[in-house]
């Protein structure tokens, strides 16, 4: 899952940005509304967590930005006000959720993972293909019932692979997906995390590498 956080306060916009990376979602941050409304005209995100109260672009337009361009971007509007018709005018505007400040990060996880099930074709909470369950909330992967350990982009990785439901995954996407735009996209992080995976998951093999195009389970 990719998300883009948009906070002025740079301290919680990074304390928020290390802690989504840790549930192995891509994340990039920026503090201002201008610099949200340029990163949503360049990457795809599944879920944007949006203070409400930002400089230079207020959030309210940045959120009715995103609305107006009909993207599958999913809001979570964050403010410190908690009155009720705060988070009544939030949602109005189209946002998909509210949570007040200050929050717990357990909250703002579920509900950011809620929120990208949402941007797809609803899927079940816990994914199962060709013996591999996966369990995203509780970032929990078994094959035939043998637990298996994953770092956070191993982890990303085959979740979006299972999310695919055997379609095939490419490269490209697997970076969007999986990895910030920090990333330089002529690394070749993806194969060696596709390597990596595979030899986690044992055998038989259930990553298939489709030449030319990229990736399925």
């Amino acid at each position: 899952m990719r998300v883009l956080v948009v906070e002025d306060e740079q301290l919680l916009a990074d304390a928020v940005a290390t802690g989504l990376r840790r549930e192995a979602m891509a994340v990039d941050v920026v503090y201002d509304g201008a610099a949200a409304l340029e990163r949503i005209g360049v990457n795809d995100y599944d879920v944007v967590v949006l203070d409400r109260d930002l400089p230079v672009v207020h959030g309210d337009d940045v959120c009715r930005k995103i609305v107006e361009l009909g993207m599958p971007t999913r809001v979570l509007m964050l403010t410190a006000s908690g009155d009720v018709s705060d988070r009544v005018e939030g949602l109005e505007i189209g946002a998909d959720d509210y949570l007040p400040k200050p929050f717990a990060f357990s909250e703002l996880t579920a509900r950011v993972r809620a929120l990208g099930r949402r941007t797809t074709v609803p899927l079940p909470p816990i994914l199962e293909r060709a013996g591999i369950k996966l369990d995203p909330n509780r970032r929990e992967v078994f094959r035939d019932g043998r637990e298996i350990q994953l770092a956070p982009k191993e982890f990303a990785v085959l979740e979006v692979l299972m999310r695919s439901e055997g379609a095939v995954v490419s490269a490209e996407q697997l970076l969007e997906k999986a990895w910030d735009e920090n990333t330089d996209p002529f690394t070749n992080v993806v194969r060696v995390t596709v390597m990596t995976l595979r030899r986690k998951l044992g055998e038989p093999p259930v990553i298939v590498t489709v030449p030319g195009s990229g990736y399925r389970i």
